[in-house]
């Protein structure tokens, strides 16, 4: 069995109101008992907001740490699900009932390597 992380992008800016996110926390908690059910479900989790990453690398010989995110765009990693599927097919379909219960924000699905 293979190993996938779906990726949740969603806009910066505060997060929509209860009207908007309830329904979709519900459905994606729905989605999570069924990956849960069918064995497929690793681990989910939602990150907080880009701005308040930090990033950390190696400049002559030194080791840095600066806030912020690592890059600056109008969309972010919201959060991410790992699940295990047999193929990339059985992943798309995941990802795809994903986007359904998100409504409008894009699912990116990446294969672990090994």
């Amino acid at each position: 069995m293979k190993q996938y992380v779906l990726t949740m992008f969603q806009p910066d800016g505060p997060p929509p109101g209860p009207e908007i996110l309830d329904p979709v926390m519900r459905d994606l908690y729905a989605l999570e008992e069924e990956m849960k059910a069918a064995g497929a479900w690793v681990f989910s989790g939602a990150l907080r907001p880009a701005e308040e990453a930090a990033v950390v690398r190696l400049r002559e010989g030194e080791v840095l740490a600066t806030d912020g995110p690592y890059t600056e765009g109008k969309e972010h990693i919201g959060g991410f699900t790992i699940i295990r599927a047999p193929d990339l097919d059985a992943a798309l379909e995941w990802a795809r009932r994903m986007a359904r219960a998100v409504a409008l924000l894009p699912i990116e699905v990446r294969e672990f390597h090994g």
